[in-house]
């Protein structure tokens, strides 16, 4: 009989990635991996994509820059009025068990990481893992997180960011309605809805207020820089629980699907031993959301593998 636990690691993790991502692109551009400090570079054909900052002053783990794939200028800001918390592209939550993990002191609590591993360094797409540990400093960590992240570039106009995460509590967990809560992106002013941009969900809505609040596969925020459009766009994998969850967007740049905002009974309970994992597809293009076909890319997202 098979099991998955006698595979060696690096074949479990081509697995996962293959059930990530089922299908390879044509035109693929090489990518490269490499740990530099506190931060894992990443580049397509040599130029910067992005990076996944982890210094252990952080309030949490965050990719920044996030750079077009024309213009190699970022889409997303590292900080940014108004709410400056906003780090570009990030994981985080409030009102866990008092704490605060998406902004304020770190003395509120921290999402520390305890040092990525580079599963694949280069090809068609690169790997790395991450477990990250909730807690205030001084204290025993409430819970704890597994990441496994797969980049690729399928072609010169496209980047695609698999985010993977595993919350798994060390204590009992009670997160509380929070608006501030999991998967999120902050464009650059340019980009935004104020400045002209546009924000569109699955289903034609645009701008927060036709986003807001409104269940939705994904949502896409894009706008034009000089002569160059470019945008970023969040898929919610089917598997998620609550999805397609709740938006909550703003014209100013912040977009993120959030359950936590409309919780039932306005709070979540988690016991030790029980999990929740979250997946979620980034995809960073040339053109608008219709340009850049995002429900094409959906909808093979949304495809089970064969």
């Amino acid at each position: 009989m098979f099991h998955f636990c006698t595979v060696p690691r690096l074949v479990r993790i081509a697995l996962l990635v293959a059930c990530l991502w089922p299908c390879a692109a044509h035109a693929a551009q090489n990518v490269s991996a490499k740990l530099e400090g506190s931060q894992v570079v990443i580049k397509v054909d040599g130029a910067l994509f992005t990076a996944y900052k982890f210094a252990p002053d952080q309030k949490y783990p965050y990719f920044w820059p996030v750079n077009g794939p024309v213009s190699g200028a970022s889409v997303t800001t590292e900080t940014s009025e108004p709410y400056p918390h906003h780090h570009s592209l990030f994981f985080g939550c409030d009102k866990v068990n008092g704490g605060n993990y998406w902004q304020e002191a770190n003395e509120r609590g921290q999402i520390v990481s305890q040092g990525p591993r580079i599963e694949i360094a280069e090809g068609e797409r690169i790997v790395f893992t991450d477990t990250c540990l909730w807690q205030m400093p001084g204290q025993a960590p409430i819970m704890r997180d597994n990441r496994t992240i797969a980049i690729a570039a399928p072609n010169e106009t496209l980047r695609v960011v698999e985010f993977k995460i595993t919350l798994e509590p060390l204590t009992a967990i009670t997160i509380e309605k929070t608006n501030h809560s999991l998967f999120s992106a902050r464009v650059v002013p340019e980009l935004s809805v104020a400045s002209g941009g546009t924000l569109v969900n699955a289903e034609g809505a645009k701008a927060e207020a036709g986003t807001f609040g409104v269940a939705s596969p994904w949502c896409d925020y894009s706008g034009t820089r000089g002569n160059v459009t470019e945008g970023i766009a969040i898929l919610q994998n089917p598997a998620n629980r609550w999805f397609p969850a709740k938006w909550f967007t703003r014209d100013y740049g912040f977009f993120s699907p959030t359950p936590m905002f409309w919780l039932e009974n306005d709070r979540l309970e988690m016991a030790v031993g029980e999990s929740l994992t979250l997946k979620y597809r980034v995809i960073v293009h040339a053109g608008n959301a219709q340009e850049s076909g995002i429900g094409a890319q959906f909808d093979s997202y949304a495809k089970p593998a064969p």
